[in-house]
């Protein structure tokens, strides 16, 4: 009979029974339910067979109702190996102390890479931001933040960056970066003229070259040549004006301010009620070791006395070399944060609403523009919202240089 599939995971043992006609004692075995295979006669008075490790118990309590001899020969299968290799105790410890120690190698930093065409002062900037978020040779990954918060951060914290990515690889932090290369606006060199960006009326004019074109309180459309920096001088004689004589002409690069009022119109909606959620900055921490779905505490017990708590969570997982462990260190932050509403009257909402049209408009403008005035076109309510349409009126500098060709 063939080994029985599975036997050597569970374990088998190899018996040999001696007595009077030893193989009606596996022909009982048999019928008690013992699977048994392999049988061989050893000799007129004995034969051996197979067993089921988890059998041999019945195999005891069999054999005390006949008058056969048992002995064991073999014993084959992983649960020997495993109590074979359990009882070398110093050997086990050694290879539990070295599997720990790779586990504890395999999740420490060793290296951080910066890669792309970055200056030698950027990458030293880099390298010291990264000392301060903890990412350096020798930090311990679960004590830092992951590769898309560091990489947010960077970005924040280093305006020269255009683009970093941060990746990791096994121990190694590898960065790539992208310097921000700042495009100064290009001025236009040699002779220009100023012209009109946008629609506007003029309200005051600093000219330091050039001819104006417009005077206070002129309409202007975009392309309007404010100040030429075309200059025309007749050489005249000492003696008499000749009409006919051509005139000399003069280009110069024109400069100067042209503050013009502008107009926008602008939508906005504002809630008559609104709630949101305010951090106040308590906070607790716990750390749990995570098995697929289940969380064992390993510190921070107990509950924050916060009434309302925001969670977030880290999962970081244990790496074995380059792989991933089906376990993870699990970081979970409560924040205290309190639930505020505020509930406004038609009124409040559209002085609210336009106070956010004004910052809308700045901020599209920029500082150097100046909002005047404001109006509200038509004001409505609803499904619990304020609509308002607004009409704003800007004083800003509309003149950009134009260069002058040839034939203006």
């Amino acid at each position: 009979m063939k080994q029985i599939q599975g036997t050597f995971i569970k374990g088998y043992v190899r018996i040999v029974v001696t007595g009077h006609m030893p193989e009606m004692f596996f022909q009982s075995c048999v019928s008690n339910g013992i699977t048994v295979w392999d049988i061989k006669r050893e000799s007129s008075k004995s034969c051996s067979g197979n067993i089921k490790l988890a059998d041999v118990s019945k195999v005891k309590q069999l054999r005390r109702k006949y008058e056969y001899k048992i002995s064991f020969k073999e014993r084959r299968g992983y649960p020997f190996i495993f109590h074979r290799f359990i009882r070398r105790k110093e050997f086990v410890l050694s290879f539990i102390m070295s599997i720990l120690l790779i586990i504890f190698m395999s999740n420490i930093i060793w290296k951080v890479e910066i890669t792309g065409e970055l200056p030698l002062e950027l990458e030293e900037k880099i390298v010291k931001q990264l000392n301060e978020y903890g990412v350096h040779p020798g930090a311990w990954i679960f004590s830092i933040d992951p590769p898309g918060k560091i990489q947010q951060k960077l970005t924040e914290d280093i305006p020269e960056l255009l683009w970093v990515g941060v990746n990791q690889k096994g121990t190694t932090y590898q960065l790539e970066g992208v310097e921000k290369i700042i495009v100064q606006e290009e001025k236009v060199a040699g002779p220009r003229n100023l012209v009109a960006t946008k629609k506007g009326v003029i309200k005051r004019m600093y000219v330091a070259k050039g001819l104006p074109k417009v005077k206070i309180n002129d309409y202007v459309e975009p392309g309007k040549v404010l100040v030429s920096g075309n200059l025309n001088e007749v050489e005249q004689s000492n003696e008499e004006e000749d009409e006919e004589k051509p005139k000399k002409q003069v280009l110069v690069p024109a400069e100067g301010e042209i503050i013009a009022s502008t107009w926008y119109e602008v939508d906005v909606t504002i809630p008559l009620k609104q709630r949101y959620e305010h951090l106040t900055g308590q906070q607790e921490k716990k750390y749990y070791f995570g098995i697929k779905n289940f969380k064992l505490p390993i510190w921070g017990f107990g509950k924050p006395e916060f009434e309302e708590i925001h969670y977030d969570s880290l999962e970081t997982p244990i790496k074995f070399l380059k792989w991933d462990l089906p376990f993870s260190i699990v970081e979970q932050t409560l924040s205290e944060k309190q639930i505020q509403e505020i509930e406004r009257s038609k009124e409040q909402a559209i002085q609210a609403g336009i106070k956010q049209a004004r910052e809308e408009v700045q901020l599209q403008l920029g500082p150097d523009a100046t909002i005047i005035s404001e109006k509200v076109l038509h004001e409505s309510v609803e499904n619990g919202k304020v609509k308002l349409y607004l009409y704003m009126t800007v004083e800003e500098n509309i003149a950009k240089a134009q260069p002058i060709t040839q034939g203006d």
